[in-house]
């Protein structure tokens, strides 16, 4: 029996996987805004479901709920950073409050739960970290751009985290989705105006439409990508980065290769600011 502390339970990846790892028999801390939604995994699994309301941008109180968690649980061995909301609006047209909100649940909210569990993790000889990223963490999107500077900024969070815990035996794991059959859109904050300056443009043209995706569309199954990070979860040997989705494979393969191509257009300019005499290292 294992012990996850998962945030954002109350819908989407984060409930369904409570759901699985509860049937399957192990101990789950869930945190999420209303404890009350979990009544009925209670009921069932009673005191393998341990609760706890939590708004992830309150880090006094993420910090209390961390301690608790490990202090009522004693080992938790994956940690799972799932909360999250989705921003639809032209960077222009989004509001200070809602570009505030959207790093502190997608940036700041990850790095403060990190910060809380790292002592916890390495007493204990160790530990997995899952962060819940998105193929929007290498690619962008028009009409995304603060949902894409969350993700591109917790990528890069823990590319250095992990060089930092790894000697502890602590395990990070960036799950990268694409486009997932979920209300992920529908469930977004808007931007308040639609600014008639951008009329007629390509990222108007998308955003202003709100994105409007089909489900039917979307290629990803919730179920699947929950019960995908649960296997995650569960490897002694993780990977850094897990991309789902044939599309998220697609795209971000797509966008790799082009990035690397460009890089290798700028080798002669790089070079050309090195210092007179510096001999470069080989490789």
């Amino acid at each position: 029996m294992k012990t996850w502390f998962i945030t954002g339970t109350s819908r989407g990846f984060g409930r369904l996987m409570t759901e699985l790892l509860l049937d399957r028999g192990d101990r789950v801390a869930a945190t999420l805004r209303d404890p009350a939604r979990l009544d009925e995994l209670a009921v069932r699994h009673g005191d393998r479901l341990w609760r706890a309301q939590l708004d992830v941008t309150d880090t006094a109180r993420l910090r209390k709920v961390v301690d608790s968690a490990f202090a009522d649980l004693g080992r938790i061995d994956v940690v799972v950073s799932n909360a999250g909301h989705g921003l639809i609006g032209l960077a222009e047209e989004v509001t200070d409050e809602q570009i505030e909100r959207q790093l502190a649940i997608h940036v700041v909210a990850p790095i403060q739960l990190v910060r809380a569990v790292t002592p916890h993790l390495r007493a204990q000889g160790g530990g997995h970290v899952v962060q819940t990223s998105s193929m929007g963490g290498h690619i962008a999107f028009p009409g995304m751009s603060l949902y894409h500077a969350g993700k591109w900024g917790v990528e890069g969070f823990f590319e250095a985290y992990a060089l930092e815990t790894e000697p502890f035996g602590i395990r990070t794991t960036l799950v990268e989705p694409g486009m997932v059959a979920t209300d992920f859109f529908g469930a977004a904050d808007l931007a308040p105006s639609q600014l008639p300056a951008y009329a007629g443009t390509p990222a108007a043209e998308l955003t202003h439409g709100r994105m409007d995706v089909a489900v039917e569309d979307m290629p990803g199954d919730p179920l699947k990508v929950a019960e995908a990070m649960v296997r995650i979860g569960d490897l002694a040997e993780p990977p850094r980065r897990q991309l789902l989705g044939s599309d998220a494979y697609r795209l971000v393969h797509d966008a790799l290769t082009a990035r690397l191509a460009d890089v290798e257009t700028q080798r002669e300019v790089a070079f050309s600011t090195d210092r007179d005499g510096f001999t470069p290292p080989q490789g």
